[in-house]
């Protein structure tokens, strides 16, 4: 596939693209002869796992080191898979925040369906009007 045909798939710029392989977020991709890039599925596949981590807030450097000990081979097997544990946890905090954010949400909101008075009350300082 073209730069053009996977920024359009994965809805990622060229220079995006560009810019992981560059930077080690990717492995490098194969090119042509004529040294155009030419994505293949393997290439498609480290670009919908790194877009699938970014998008859970793993750190790129912690991808990027993934990435760099993965190409290095089986002797970093356990090196790796520590980087994942330790994204996983960084992940399950995270996660548990945003729940605790959500239920206190959820909270105001069934306090204003059923007593708006109060929470307005509540919320209003005594020496505003």
């Amino acid at each position: 596939m073209t730069i053009t045909q996977v920024s359009e798939k994965y809805n990622i710029t060229p220079d995006t693209l560009r810019y992981y392989e560059r930077i080690g977020l990717i492995p490098p991709v194969p090119r042509t002869s004529g040294g155009i890039r030419n994505y293949d599925e393997v290439s498609c596949q480290w670009i919908e796992l790194m877009k699938c981590m970014q998008q859970a807030g793993v750190q790129i450097e912690a991808l990027v080191e993934y990435v760099t000990l993965f190409q290095q081979g089986d002797s970093t097997r356990e090196a790796r898979k520590q980087i994942l544990i330790d994204q996983r946890q960084r992940l399950q905090q995270h996660m548990a925040s945003m729940q605790k954010s959500l239920d206190r949400l959820n909270e105001k909101i069934k306090a204003y369906e059923t007593n708006p008075t109060l929470i307005e009350g509540k919320l209003k300082r005594k020496d505003v009007p």
